[in-house]
């Protein structure tokens, strides 16, 4: 049976990469993905597949019903873009000012729509329903996620799998990971309060720049001298305005930063030591300050079930040569609240371009996949779904 999914798999290749690049011309940035919403719906409307908008605000959802009984599985792809000029020479350049797929969304979208007509052309065979969900604002908290399970995405559902091409690893890499594996993600900003004057006459002034110096470094003390070594965190001040002209000493300087964790604890710990810093740093020079502290996505936690079924198989896949437990990583998915609501495993599928020039992280203006790597994703996947079904109905001597 999967030999069968997987060569329709390599007929459809050729409209995959045709749907990523036209999703990749035309992006939209996060809860503003009116047209590519309306793109993914009017896709399963010609195919005839159950299909409702509108979902939790901009997100699509899917439903496959199976010719068997068995369980429901659901799938899920991102379809957000960002705030980042598109600078590749590519004939799929973004047309969009400012806005470019810079995490691979696009090749998310384009994976789970060829995957569905794929299972619809053979919807007979499949022990059970596959849910497609198509999930808008995944790059902005609060995100898509929690808005679209309380519309009703999660309904009936028994098991989810995601995946993010991840073009740090090599194509033909699947990395997986029980337990943790991606962190909570929130966000924090301080306005810190002084007193600007002439720049000539510091003496009179209560210098924000200088506050907000001081308060940047002794920031770093709190993963390095508060955290348990053990424990996994960032604290990372990522923007520090307090524009003047040259000769003027600044009344205010704003920062925002990030803090990345695992451990509820230690996330409520930071939270709260931020605080106690900034206060102590203001008073110490005799300012003021506003402080505010925002909870993003909860840490990624992958259930051990799942998780195990698709490292028992991912090295099956045509094109997989390496299946291997992923380090833990630091940024932030709101996938995790559906892990909190249905058990599920999340994993990283290889997308590094096989080229002999430079390979750019995620969210950089020159990002960009490898295409073949959708192809992977889409096998393994298919592959998590139909074992998963077979072996939830106990059907083991199907032939799969």
């Amino acid at each position: 049976m999967l030999e069968h999914f997987w060569s329709l798999l390599d007929q459809h290749y050729d409209e995959m990469v045709s749907i990523r690049r036209h999703l990749h011309m035309h992006p939209e940035l996060s809860f503003k993905e009116y047209k590519t919403a309306a793109y993914i719906a009017d896709y399963y409307h010609e195919l005839g597949i159950d299909v409702r908008e509108h979902v939790g605000g901009n997100g699509v959802v899917a439903k496959i019903t199976g010719g068997l009984p068995g369980p429901t599985v659901a799938l899920r792809a991102d379809f957000d873009a960002l705030p980042i000029q598109d600078e590749k020479n590519v004939a799929y350049k973004s047309t969009i000012p400012g806005v470019m797929h810079a995490c691979g969304h696009d090749g998310h979208t384009a994976t789970l729509l060829v995957l569905a007509k794929v299972f619809h052309q053979n919807k007979q065979s499949l022990h059970g329903s596959v849910v497609l969900i198509h999930q808008h604002a995944e790059e902005y908290a609060p995100g898509g996620a929690i808005a679209m399970i309380e519309d009703g995405c999660l309904e009936g559902v028994d098991v989810i799998f995601g995946t993010h091409l991840w073009a740090s690893e090599p194509v033909g890499t699947i990395q997986y990971r029980p337990g943790p594996i991606m962190a909570a993600a929130d966000r924090f900003e301080i306005m810190i309060i002084g007193q600007g004057g002439h720049g000539a006459q510091p003496h009179k002034t209560k210098d924000a720049i200088v506050i907000g110096s001081q308060l940047v470094t002794n920031l770093q003390q709190i993963v390095s001298r508060k955290v348990d070594p053990i424990q996994a965190a960032v604290v990372s001040v990522g923007s520090f305005v307090a524009e003047n002209a040259f000769n003027v000493i600044a009344n205010s300087a704003k920062l925002i930063g990030t803090a990345r964790t695992f451990n509820e604890e230690v996330r409520t710990q930071i939270e709260t030591e931020i605080e106690r810093i900034v206060k102590g740093t203001c008073m110490m020079n005799d300012a003021d300050y506003h402080y505010s502290y925002f909870r993003g996505y909860p840490a990624v936690v992958n259930h051990e079930e799942p998780t195990k079924l698709l490292q028992e198989f991912a090295g099956d896949v045509p094109g997989v040569n390496l299946v291997e437990e992923t380090p833990l990583q630091m940024g932030g998915e709101d996938f995790a609240y559906y892990l909190q609501q249905v058990k599920g495993s999340f994993f990283f599928t290889g997308a590094k371009p096989n080229t002999n020039s430079q390979t750019y992280p995620h969210h950089h203006p020159m990002f960009d996949i490898e295409e073949t790597a959708m192809l992977i994703a889409a096998k393994t996947l298919c592959q998590a779904t139909i074992r998963y079904q077979i072996a939830s109905v106990g059907k083991n001597s199907v032939q799969i």
